[in-house]
């Protein structure tokens, strides 16, 4: 994922900095206060946010849409909806339950734990509630555990902040590089610090989006009150400026592993020297999500015809998402080579993409980055689609450029990477062993899989065989994408990065169970939606879901999700399961 706040002259000597340095002050002042604030005011806030949100909810996401160039009356409203005030509202109640079973780590009770075959500890975090198995009936998340991290010792590795008593805490002072693509991301890091880390914030905008500071700062007034959060905005030199600043105590960035090296090393021939030799010019400490070389892989298996239709616009998804401008787009498409339904899903990806609605290239260097890609791509297709300039569909050989494998696009484009092997277990492991072994990044993957593949192959078998797959979300039948707006789950990457080869990044930005060491999350969802879901076997009633790019409702449900995560109730849900049907 790029981040345009920094540069390589970030971290030019700049003069001091009044506002900013009374920000730092007020918060400092406040660090330890907020470390200590009791559970109950903490909830207090938290509903506030929640009501606060929801009158300026519609006026963000049109707001949003309209500086990404989406037309007024595009259902593509809907992905802002989605990836900005659903999220957070859901976050908050999130945090709420959490908070509100503390005392003995309550809150894990109601959550389903067992043992993988890998030996792992895994708690399935959705569904839930209620609401979970009603509005996404059919989809499940579990995070799996870090070795170490067992069903008997889970309570010591969960909400491990609150294991101090509240009047001996010590606060922090966080900077939050925001991210300037999804709208989300930079309040939900905000949240996780001062909620799951007791770590005051202040957030600096990304230039790209910084039109949303207005609404974060409306919305966050009960923290902003109590000078336990600051909004900033600014460029290069105020990311600077605030990452070398003696009041900030530890960093999070959302952006590029360039940006991050600018950082932590220092800029051009020094940053080389400094990162050669293991000495970091900040020494502060820092987490990250830095975007990735995203594969999908595509098993062979008796697909049907609509299956075909359906597993398109799936993948279309996970590509064109927010016009491909996202850390989990997927680049490389993963395809066995032999197999006879290989030609018309491709032909089905191309027709879904093209058929889309007009989409904005508004991301900074877009342009350029497709260029790139154009020029070491083989047999591209383009598609005009309004004011986007192109869509590509490379096919990539072993003679390839590693630009295909080694860097993020960040734009629209993808590439196709195909395997010689038709028999599904052992395609998928080769699957599996390219996408650990030849991409960079371990963010988010996906596995496009029949269910009768899965019994073919053997559930317990192909849960051990996709333990093998090194990312921090493992989405099976879905999206990648679906792991960070269920904010339950931990988003990041597989954990092992270090700061000299940082990949998709260190840590993880939100996880309203507040586990401490989670590794993964696997995010499952149904084959085909309701009705034709009977065909494949699977028990749902989910319909297209409202994250597709195809789905001509998604600007309806995404405004009725939202105003359901405020005020969960019956009477709410037919209109929302008859606009989910329309789409």
């Amino acid at each position: 994922m790029l981040n345009t706040a920094i540069k390589d002259d970030a971290f030019t000597e700049a003069p001091r900095n009044i506002p900013l340095d009374q920000a730092l002050a007020e918060l400092s002042a406040a660090k330890d206060e907020w470390a200590q604030t009791s559970i109950e005011k903490r909830i207090a806030i938290l509903l506030e946010i929640k009501d606060r949100l929801l009158p300026i909810a519609k006026d963000w996401a049109e707001t949003a849409s309209r500086m990404k160039g989406i037309p007024e009356d595009s259902a593509l409203v809907g992905e802002e909806w989605i990836s900005g005030p659903y999220p957070l509202m859901s976050a908050c109640n999130g945090l709420v339950e959490t908070l509100s079973k503390m005392e003995g780590k309550g809150f894990l009770k109601s959550l389903k734990k067992r043992q993988t075959q890998s030996g792992q500890t895994a708690v399935r975090v959705l569904p839930h509630t209620i609401w979970d198995h009603l509005l996404l009936s059919g989809v499940s998340a579990e995070v799996w555990m870090e070795d170490g991290v067992t069903l008997d010792n889970l309570t010591q590795h969960t909400a491990s902040a609150y294991n101090t008593p509240a009047n001996q805490r010590h606060g922090k002072v966080a900077l939050v590089l925001g991210a300037g693509n999804i709208a989300a991301i930079a309040p939900l890091d905000v949240l996780h610090k001062l909620f799951s880390e007791h770590q005051v914030v202040i957030l600096k905008m990304n230039p790209v989006n910084e039109y949303l500071t207005d609404f974060l700062n409306d919305t966050f007034k009960p923290l902003i009150d109590i000078n336990v959060l600051r909004i900033v905005k600014g460029g290069a030199d105020v990311g600077g400026y605030l990452c070398e600043h003696g009041d900030v105590d530890e960093i999070h960035i959302t952006g590029s592993g360039a940006s991050h090296d600018v950082i932590v090393w220092g800029a051009g021939e020094e940053g080389l020297r400094n990162k050669a030799a293991g000495t970091p010019k900040l020494a502060k400490p820092i987490t990250s999500e830095l975007g990735a070389v995203c594969p999908t892989i595509v098993v062979p298996g008796p697909w049907t015809a609509s299956d075909l239709t359906f597993q398109a616009e799936n993948i279309a998804t996970q590509k064109m998402h927010n016009s491909g401008f996202n850390c989990v787009a997927c680049q490389m498409l993963i395809l066995p080579k032999q197999w006879d339904k290989k030609p018309k899903l491709l032909k089905t990806i191309e027709e879904t993409i093209g058929n889309m609605d007009p989409r904005q290239l508004y991301y900074p260097g877009a342009d350029d980055r497709l260029s790139a890609f154009e020029s070491y791509a083989h047999n591209v297709t383009k598609f005009d689609r309004g004011a986007i300039r192109a869509c590509l569909v490379g096919s990539e050989t072993e003679s390839t450029d590693d630009k295909y494998r080694m860097t993020e696009v960040f734009a629209p484009a993808l590439a196709t990477h195909e395997i010689d092997i038709l028999d599904p277990e052992a395609y998928l492991r080769a699957a599996i062993t390219f996408s650990n072994e030849k991409l960079y990044g371990t963010l988010g993957s996906n596995i496009v899989i029949h269910p009768k593949t899965i019994k073919q192959i053997g559930k317990k078998r192909f849960e051990s065989i996709i333990a093998e797959l090194r990312y921090g979300t493992i989405a099976i039948n879905t999206w990648s994408g679906l792991g960070f707006l269920t904010t339950a789950c931990p988003w990041g990457a597989f954990p092992g990065h270090t700061l000299q080869d940082v990949q998709s990044g260190i840590g993880f930005a939100h996880n309203t169970f507040m586990f401490d060491q989670p590794e993964r999350v696997i995010v499952r969802a149904p084959w085909r939606p309701f009705p034709r879901n009977l065909l494949s076997g699977d028990i749902t009633l989910l319909p297209k879901p409202p994250w597709f790019v195809t789905n001509k409702k998604q600007h309806k449900v995404g405004m009725l999700l939202t105003q359901f995560q405020h005020t969960p109730g019956w009477l709410k849900l037919p209109r929302i399961f008859l606009n989910a049907l329309l789409g």
